[in-house]
């Protein structure tokens, strides 16, 4: 509590201060407080995201696998150990079963779940590096930078990605998960590049981009301060995309025989599987569990990055918000046309 003197203080300093002000002695003075700055982007974006349902769910079963992936192998047997029942069903001593050569399926499924999610997370990554090496850059600078940019992209993203990415491994004989991840990253940027491309284009005509190439600042200065912020909702979209993409590719490549040698994934799972005949023998507990896993990693990162396209484009957050008030509108006119075809009657 301040004593008297304090108050006599801080008395006289608002006395002076009103005086100063052409204000009267001893009348009241209503303070006016400064308005709260505008949160930033980056702000909002995550409170959008914290209340967002889909993005929620998503993001729980996406924690979910990783944690799975990370904490399972070190409560699990070898997944190379075979001296183990062949096809065995589920069990209290295999919770998943064993396999033809007698892997522990539990075992298999956590070590595969690591390499997957190694080699999704890689190829995006270095496939969102391509995006905005050719996108953002070569749409902000224009010229000839853009028109090269712009033509190396265009042409890989009229050859299919799947039946190149086919030929680079069966071109390779030994094929690391590092590998397989550049091989899809490489065969998976040219899309991504595109739509970054257009939106740095937009972007480039903006006042404060402007303002910043007026002051002297360097075009790569501008690119990551002024313009990539702005495309950070955009990018994460995009990483997403590259990371389902990736799993689902190195998923489809293993079950040819073209994934990673003397690496388990869930798609080498699914190669053994069938090379093994689990489906004729019915073992389900050999192919379910991955097709599973990856049905999950697939839906949850879809869940997070449907809620990030509704922050890029706010008509897809409120067209459920517009169709509910059209259902609520037509409910109306049909009870009204209802009830003038009782009077009519």
């Amino acid at each position: 509590m301040p004593n008297n003197t304090e108050l006599e203080l801080t008395g006289a300093h608002t006395t002076a201060a009103a005086t100063e002000n052409g204000a009267v002695p001893g009348e009241e003075i209503e303070v006016v407080k400064a308005p709260d700055a505008k949160p930033s982007r980056v702000v909002r974006f995550g409170r959008y995201l914290k209340n967002n349902p889909k993005f929620t769910v998503g993001l729980s079963i996406v924690i979910a696998v990783v944690a799975f992936s990370f904490v399972a192998p070190f409560f699990t047997q070898n997944p190379r150990f075979y001296d183990n029942p062949a096809y065995d069903p589920p069990s209290a001593d295999h919770l998943l079963g064993t396999t033809k050569l007698g892997h522990d399926m539990l075992a298999q499924l956590a070590h595969g779940s690591r390499g997957s999610l190694i080699v999704g997370v890689t190829a995006g990554v270095i496939a969102v590096i391509l995006s905005v090496l050719f996108g953002v850059v070569g749409g902000y600078l224009g010229g000839w930078t853009d028109e090269i940019l712009s033509l190396f992209t265009s042409v890989m993203l009229v050859i299919p990605g799947l039946p190149l990415a086919i030929v680079l491994s069966a071109y390779l004989s030994s094929r690391s998960l590092w590998l397989v991840a550049l091989v899809l990253a490489i065969t998976g940027w040219a899309g991504s590049a595109i739509v970054l491309r257009s939106q740095a284009r937009s972007l480039r005509t903006r006042d404060y981009v402007y303002a910043a190439r007026v002051a002297g600042e360097r075009p790569l200065r501008i690119i990551t301060v002024e313009i990539l912020p702005n495309l950070l909702p955009l990018v994460a979209a995009q990483f997403l995309f590259a990371l389902i993409l990736a799993i689902l590719g190195e998923a489809g490549l293993s079950y040819l025989g073209l994934g990673p040698t003397g690496s388990i994934t869930w798609g080498t799972i699914l190669n053994q599987a069938q090379t093994g005949g689990a489906l004729t023998m019915g073992a389900w507990w050999w192919f379910i569990p991955p097709g599973i896993m990856i049905a999950l990693v697939g839906g949850g990162l879809s869940l997070i990055n449907f809620s990030i396209d509704e922050i890029i484009n706010p008509k897809l957050r409120f067209a459920p918000e517009a169709a509910k008030r059209a259902r609520k509108i037509e409910k109306r006119l049909e009870k009204r046309q209802a009830k003038k075809a009782k009077v009519a009657a």
